[in-house]
């Protein structure tokens, strides 16, 4: 992490041991100690990680490991297929057996969302189609408040147990805190929104990632956020401007990101110069979210808020917040 984005870092640190654990509340303890109850009574754990490029080193561990997007009908097939395999040889090869897995992992890491997409896939009795429930999915940590349980195949029988999102009480390290807080483990309200979302800029302005946006407008795409908004009138009625995730919002959005930081000819590694960057880029954002040009808190925390959340749902690119460890060196160690 650069000099002037660990500043951000150290910023957002602050903040998070201010709050002396408030994550980690009485419903958090709770979903702990009922994980803790039920795992001597499932088949099978399975704990969902946003890994993305960590793939190459997880499959050094002795842990099997699947990657998928929950949109994704051929991975979450894969998903399935995987579990089936497991809880088959965990059964000793029993086809008419059933199987229970406890799914786990932090806060808005999406277990809810491919429990359901492993519903949508793994049922396969029609008459059971209406009597099936559905996990709730939200955007937001701490949504899931209880542990429910989902069939989601049969031959076997598979149980999937979704759970509530659970934080360690204390973070293993001061960059924990600001890194959590940006994938949205922890609740925005605990801290100002703007603070994670100038983290966020601080972090996309020091990488290279941007550059793949280069070329984003070309072959029949708009060229730029002007021709974007003559042109939305054209657009299907089902499309607002206000809606920041609509395709040619983000698309703004995206070139605004692209041209201030491809243009800008200070110096990053200097604090006040990626500050006056970062402050230059939100006034740009505003324009590309349709919000009023009033710089007043409020105004900036919407802007937050709208550009959290095109991140947090993969709208501005894939993103390894981590460094993952070298594998050969693993290896020879």
């Amino acid at each position: 992490m650069a000099a002037a984005t660990e500043a951000f870092s150290r910023r957002l640190s602050a903040a998070v041991r201010g709050l002396s654990g408030a994550w980690y509340g009485r419903h958090m303890a709770a979903a702990d100690r009922a994980i803790r109850s039920r795992l001597p009574f499932v088949d099978l754990v399975l704990e969902v990680r946003d890994a993305r490029k960590w793939m190459a080193y997880m499959k050094q561990t002795s842990c099997s490991c699947v990657a998928l997007n929950s949109h994704s009908r051929e991975g979450i097939k894969e998903l399935l297929n995987a579990v089936r395999a497991k809880i088959r040889e965990i059964k000793l090869g029993e086809s008419n057996c059933t199987g229970t897995v406890l799914l786990v992992g932090i806060p808005n890491v999406g277990k809810s969302a491919i429990v359901n997409a492993m519903h949508r896939i793994g049922r396969i009795g029609a008459a059971e189609k209406g009597k099936l429930k559905h996990a709730i999915v939200s955007s937001h940590p701490g949504e899931t408040k209880d542990i429910s349980g989902y069939k989601v195949a049969s031959h076997p029988n598979i149980y999937v147990l979704d759970t509530p999102g659970v934080l360690s009480p204390v973070f293993f390290n001061d960059e924990s805190g600001p890194l959590l807080a940006l994938t949205g483990a922890t609740k925005d309200s605990m801290m100002q929104e703007f603070e994670i979302a100038q983290f966020l800029l601080a972090i996309l302005n020091s990488r290279e990632t941007y550059k793949k946006w280069e070329n984003m407008n070309q072959a029949g795409d708009m060229s730029s956020f002007s021709h974007a908004m003559s042109s939305s009138s054209h657009h299907n009625k089902r499309q607002y401007a206000s809606d920041h995730t609509q395709d040619f919002v983000v698309k703004a959005v995206r070139q605004v990101l692209f041209d201030s930081i491809s243009s800008f000819k200070g110096y990053l590694e200097n604090e006040n110069e990626l500050k006056s960057l970062i402050e230059c880029q939100f006034i740009a954002l505003q324009e590309a979210f349709r919000v009023s040009a009033d710089l007043s808190e409020d105004v900036r925390k919407l802007v937050a808020t709208k550009l959290l959340n095109l991140y947090r749902t993969g709208r501005l690119g894939r993103y390894t917040l981590d460094c993952a460890p070298d594998v050969r060196k693993e290896i020879v160690s």
